[in-house]
């Protein structure tokens, strides 16, 4: 094939057929690398892609926080009324107050119950969805062939997010803390009591930050958004709940008195009665059985005090653990601290989820 080439072309021919020669065809690249989308860029992105699970974020703890402030001022004003009363001990004094319980605790009950759901349903229904939409319909492949890389990508959705719910639910939280105060101030209740203490403080940007990052995970996890909405909500209900009754009154260790000297804020833990240094029976586990007892040994006594007061002059001695009110700030730190160290690990694990998972 090569003779009959012509001969301007002769030398070119033997090379081109010589299988020892090698011809470097390669161009080199003048395209220049790609850059990764900056962040400013995601916040956008993410912000246009989130916004209308944002915006019911913002219904649902906005439109708390003005019943909050409404029903807030008409309280703190019914308050100002009540505290006024003098002497606080007359009949007249204590029929205000007696009005002003039956007036407001009603609304104060449902500004709780609104205050417990929010948490959880902002962990159910923006939180799960966050990655399991993205993996249930498969958009999360375009998603990985854009200049972020997958790790960009979650990290540009869920910090942000995370950001602002925090800053949303310590806003809210300081409003409740504000509303409740009357309640407070008589130290009719304490503030370490479990259904009050998770709503104020840390402890409630805390959990909502929890139930955000747990409803990432769970979305990560499932990859479908039904089933990561129903675990959201059983394990942020379970977790609340035992961290009420087992964990948070172990933060620090409980006090121990002896006899009817308790704070009235303080938060009791337990309680039982000795005769001659033995245990007679316990005071606060198995109320209804003790209630007999405590009615056989003074049927006539009608209140606790009383009866507390009775069973002493029978040679009883009653001993109780509370912890008193003014750990309050130090439990808020306690389990701030740990929810936040959870939903960071959390956050971790959707990140190694999403890495390990296959296109």
């Amino acid at each position: 094939m090569c003779a009959s080439r012509p001969r301007r072309i002769e030398k070119l021919c033997n090379d081109e057929c010589d299988p020892m020669t090698t011809v470097d065809v390669s161009i080199p690249s003048t395209t220049p690398r790609s850059r990764p989308l900056p962040w400013r860029r995601m916040a956008w992105v993410t912000w246009r892609q989130h916004r209308v699970a944002m915006g019911g974020v913002i219904v649902v703890l906005g439109g708390l926080s003005l019943y909050l402030w409404a029903t807030g001022h008409s309280i703190h004003h019914a308050w100002s009324m009540v505290s006024a009363c003098h002497p606080a001990s007359s009949s007249i004094c204590g029929r205000a107050r007696s009005d002003f319980n039956t007036e407001f605790v009603p609304s104060a009950v449902s500004a709780v119950i609104m205050m417990q759901l929010a948490p959880a349903l902002i962990g159910a229904f923006m939180g799960a969805p966050i990655l399991a939409r993205e993996f249930e319909s498969g958009t999360f492949r375009f998603a990985w062939t854009q200049a972020m890389g997958r790790r960009r990508w979650a990290l540009g959705k869920l910090v942000p997010l995370a950001l602002v719910l925090v800053v949303m639910a310590a806003a809210c939280s300081a409003l409740f803390s504000w509303y409740y105060q009357p309640f407070f101030s008589d130290r009719f209740q304490t503030p370490l009591i479990p259904v009050l203490f998770g709503l104020r403080g840390f402890a409630f940007a805390g959990w909502t930050l929890f139930a955000f990052s747990f409803g990432t995970f769970a979305g990560a996890l499932l990859r479908r958004v039904l089933p990561a909405v129903v675990v959201t909500l059983g394990v942020y209900a379970g977790l609340a709940a035992a961290t009420a009754l087992y964990l948070r009154p172990r933060y620090l260790a409980p006090l121990v008195t002896r006899g009817l000297d308790i704070p009235g804020s303080a938060w009791i833990i337990g309680q039982w009665y000795t005769k001659d240094g033995k245990l007679a029976f316990d005071g606060v586990q198995k109320s209804a059985i003790n209630a007999h007892r405590l009615q056989h040994f003074c049927p006539s006594a009608p209140q606790s005090e009383s009866l507390g007061h009775c069973l002493a002059l029978h040679g009883y001695t009653q001993w109780t653990t509370f912890q008193p009110a003014s750990r309050f700030w130090p439990f808020q730190m306690v389990e701030g601290s740990w929810l936040l160290v959870v939903s960071i690990f959390l956050i971790g694990g959707s990140l190694w989820l999403i890495r390990r998972r296959a296109t």
